[in-house]
């Protein structure tokens, strides 16, 4: 039997429906969020150094069922079962994670309302970034409910699975959009390399919204190719009002064949676009799990950012979640 905190509450989703539309094994971790690095160089100490709790920006949790998730096609047969807050808290541990941000991954209200519920059960989660239908003219109605719902802190749509590559400059989607800050909600931004010109255009749309760029926007990196992805994200980069989180990379990457190196060129890039003040770490688990483990991927994340000053780091690796979606 599952808790309460693990399962659709049926009572709970009835209530805060009313009036809506639309309706692995760790290895190789490391403890910790910071490392200190030797002047003048990138070698990491053996000593490592938690300046603060790590705070994992990015991940999500379900309970699978088929017709919910057709994005885990052929090859993703390791996601096809539930992940939930006892599998997080494994992985978390053992990373010396001290808070999290749960991202939607079903695109519907329902998942919004358990995942406010599951994170209402425990410290852990910090915040969730839920799912309304932006496009409905309802969508005000919509995201007060919604916003009062336990640690929920902004909303995501999968634009990357929009037959039209323009979605983003669409009027009724802007329009939902715009609602967005009356409610205190931030917008995590999921699009792939080829959205980022139309997706600048969105948010020049939008100063004072506060976006998120998921998986630094989804680069070529299997093509080892930077360009176009670097000229446009260090364009939206520009913008004071967008944050970016270090995650989703691996799964962009060659599954088994990634290395630290590979990805290093990427890494520089919005480290230099956005610096580590609208920088943030994120796993993506368990999507992760298709091509890393959880503490594989922190290690990289974390000897990328070794040159930095603690302070840095400590930004990196949790202030700027903090501030970017006002966690408490």
């Amino acid at each position: 039997m599952r808790s309460k905190g693990e399962r659709y509450s049926g009572k709970a989703i009835k209530d805060s429906l009313t009036g809506l539309s639309g309706m692995g094994t760790v290895d190789d971790t490391m403890s910790g969020c910071s490392l200190e690095s030797t002047p003048g160089s990138r070698k990491i100490k053996e000593s490592r150094t938690m300046v603060n709790k790590c705070i994992d920006a990015h991940h999500h949790l379900w309970r699978y069922v088929p017709a919910e998730y057709p994005w885990m096609t052929g090859g993703m047969e390791i996601l096809r079962r539930d992940f939930l807050l006892g599998d997080l808290k494994a992985v978390t541990a053992l990373a010396g994670i001290g808070g999290t941000v749960v991202v939607e991954a079903a695109r519907r209200v329902e998942e919004t309302i358990w995942l406010a519920e599951i994170a209402a059960s425990d410290d852990l989660i910090r915040g969730v970034v839920g799912w309304a239908p932006l496009t409905d003219p309802r969508i005000a109605v919509d995201l007060e409910r919604l916003a009062h719902l336990p640690k929920v802190k902004g909303m995501r749509h999968a634009i990357h699975d929009e037959p039209d590559d323009l979605f983003v400059l669409r009027d009724d989607f802007n329009r939902g959009v715009a609602e967005l800050k009356q409610f205190g909600l931030k917008y995590d931004i999921l699009i792939f390399e080829k959205h980022l010109p139309q997706t600048i255009e969105f948010v020049d749309r939008h100063p004072d919204q506060i976006f998120i760029v998921d998986h630094i926007a989804k680069p070529r990196i299997r093509e080892k190719t930077l360009s176009p992805w670097k000229g446009h994200i260090t364009e939206l980069g520009n913008r004071e009002n967008v944050y970016c989180k270090v995650s989703g990379m691996v799964t962009e990457a060659w599954w088994d064949a990634w290395t630290d190196e590979s990805l290093r060129p990427y890494l520089d890039v919005v480290l230099e676009a956005f610096g580590p003040k609208r920088l943030m770490f994120g796993s993506d688990w368990p999507v992760l799990t298709l091509a890393s483990t959880y503490g594989r991927w922190l290690g990289t994340v974390q000897r990328a950012m070794a040159t930095l000053s603690p302070s840095e780091q400590e930004w990196v690796f949790s202030k700027t979640a903090i501030e970017a979606y006002a966690l408490e």
